[in-house]
Order: C-alpha cells, then structure tokens, then sequence
C-alpha cells in the first residue's frame, strides 16, 4: 500500500498518461475506485506506473463495450488517479484501488512501442479539480428527494446515516459513481463543468429514472 499525495497544480501531473478504456466506470476527484487488473497489456500498465508517477487515465470507449476491443475509440474526456493500494494474488492478478486526482482532455494519442496505450493530457479546463474543497449550493434534502425512489425501486442497500451526514460535495460525487445509471449518463457526469453543475445533472438522472419506473409501473398489468 502506498499512501496519497497532493498536488497542488497541474504542472505536476505528468503530460503523458496510460489510458485504461472501461465502459461505465467513471473515476471523480477525490473518490475511490477498486480495480481487478489481469489483462497483459494492463498488468504492464501498471508495472510501469508503479516504478513512475503511479498515475493511470481512466476513459471511457467512445462506444460502450467497446473496451474489450484492442484499440477502442476513446471518449474525449477522461481522469487520472493514483494507485493508493496495490496487492498481487497467486493467480497473477493485480488488485489496486485508484484515488481519483483531476479530469483531463485527450490533446492526442502517443505512438509508442508500449503494450497499453498512452494520450497526451490537456488538465487546464479541469483545474478547479485540485482544489482541496468544491462548495455548492445544492441542498442535502433536494437530492435526497429524488434519491430515496431511486434506491428503493431498485432495492438498493443504503446507509442513511452516511448520506445525511457526508458532505454535499462527497455525496454527489459518491452517487454519481455508484449509481447505475448507463456509459453516456456517466460520461455526462464526468464532464460537468463544476460539483452544482454535476449535482444538477445527477438530480435531473434521478428524476428521469424516478418517471421511467412510474411509467412502467402503471403500463403494467393487472393481475
């Protein structure tokens, strides 16, 4: 396990990043994200991240699924994060966890002789993304609202006492990565501009998946 660090602008991140293309996996500032490697070329990935900046690029395909393809079109937008917990297990798989750092733009792909790919990062859009806090505006229970038919209609477990006292800020961004909402949803909240601008997105997600099972509830027939 390696312990996290701070980066206090952009100019220390590195220029050229490892892209790891996953469909539905979206990587926020801040927040976590456990991953089971044990694909060659992404085992390599991460062994020369370790010995580096231990810095990788989580992107989405431009195509969802597309990951499993050997060069998938990569979405515009993506984000860094740093392996904060790394294990190896007998069977030769790497277990790391991922402390998302900031969001950056693909300014173009990298030829190179590497087993993984490597893009060009363009951080300066996404630069309020190393700031220690994002206060917002948005309301705990104006999220709340739309969230609880959410979670119940889709019998998710939930600790409530976590979600009224996490921060604001902490909770979108939490539900914006658990939450299963589809790749383009996802990349959606990826690329808001600022935590009100994702939180209005996220609310705005809730509410059209809220009327959807409403509609399909009451379409559905009487027995």
């Amino acid at each position: 396990m390696h312990g996290a660090r701070s980066y206090l602008h952009i100019d220390e991140l590195p220029k050229v990043v490892a892209a790891f293309p996953l469909t539905g996996a979206l990587l926020l500032p801040q927040t976590r994200l456990p991953l089971n490697i044990f694909e060659p070329r992404y085992l390599a990935m991460i062994d020369a991240a370790m010995v580096g900046s231990r810095i990788i690029g989580m992107i989405q395909p431009r195509v969802a699924g597309d990951d499993i393809a050997a060069r998938p079109e990569l979405s515009d937008v993506g984000s860094v994060g740093r392996i904060v917990e790394y294990a190896e297990t007998e069977d030769g798989r790497y277990l790391i966890t991922l402390l998302g750092v900031a969001r950056f733009g693909i300014t173009e792909e990298c030829d190179d002789e590497t087993p993984f790919r490597q893009v060009k990062a363009n951080y300066a859009p996404y630069a309020m993304d190393l700031a220690a806090e994002q206060p917002t505006a948005i309301e705990r229970e104006r999220l709340i609202e739309v969230l609880k038919p959410y979670l119940v209609d889709r019998d998710m477990e939930t600790d409530w006492h976590a979600i009224n006292e996490a921060p604001v800020d902490a909770l979108i961004n939490a539900l914006s990565m658990m939450c299963p909402f589809d790749p383009a949803e996802k990349q959606a909240l990826l690329e808001a501009r600022g935590i009100d601008e994702r939180a209005e997105t996220l609310i705005t997600l809730l509410k059209m998946a809220n009327a959807s099972s409403t509609t399909s509830g009451n379409d559905a027939p009487f027995n």
